[in-house]
């Protein structure tokens, strides 16, 4: 009898509408009572620090060591990011200058050959010019991969012979 009385009382309580369905809540841009200055969106604390915005802010000071991983990451999102407006080769002539956007300086000119890397760093940061932030679409970490396939792209187009290793200009000497 006394188990009988437990479940029907289950039965009721679960039978009843609970609060659940419609509990009262505040939308961000409205009016409340719940802080003193009667807003519901509030700032955050001052030093307040978003998670994994540190982490981001050391990858962007580490320079990593320069791989054949790093490179063919740096060639892929260069080519995905840089080349509509630069071109794959960095000369400037992409396809969106070829539709009438303003045309981006080469990245072969002396002055950005000479930039030391973490003014490139800031530029993909930060953006340039007419160039816009890719701050939100490149992780730190990406950036230091474009950068390093940038200078190898360069060096590519600026090479000289006194620049292939010994073994390499033999091979290069002998090839028609």
């Amino acid at each position: 009898m006394r188990r009988g009385a437990f479940l029907l009382l289950c039965a009721l309580a679960a039978c009843t509408r609970s609060n659940m369905d419609s509990q009262p809540k505040y939308h961000e841009y409205e009016l409340g009572g719940l802080f003193p200055d009667g807003r519901v969106l509030q700032a955050p604390v001052p030093g307040t620090v978003a998670r994994g915005d540190l982490a981001r802010a050391q990858d962007v000071t580490k320079k990593p060591a320069v791989t054949a991983q790093l490179l063919a990451r740096g060639r892929e999102l260069y080519d995905v990011f840089c080349s509509p407006c630069h071109d794959r080769v960095g000369t400037g002539g992409g396809v969106i200058v070829q539709r009438g956007f303003p045309h981006p300086p080469s990245l072969h000119d002396e002055r950005l050959r000479s930039a030391d890397d973490q003014h490139l760093i800031e530029v993909i940061t930060r953006g340039y010019g007419v160039m816009y932030s890719f701050a939100d679409r490149v992780q730190p970490r990406d950036r230091w991969a474009i950068v390093a396939y940038l200078r190898a792209l360069q060096l590519s187009q600026h090479a000289e012979l006194g620049d292939v290793p010994p073994a390499e200009r033999a091979t290069m000497e002998r090839t028609p």
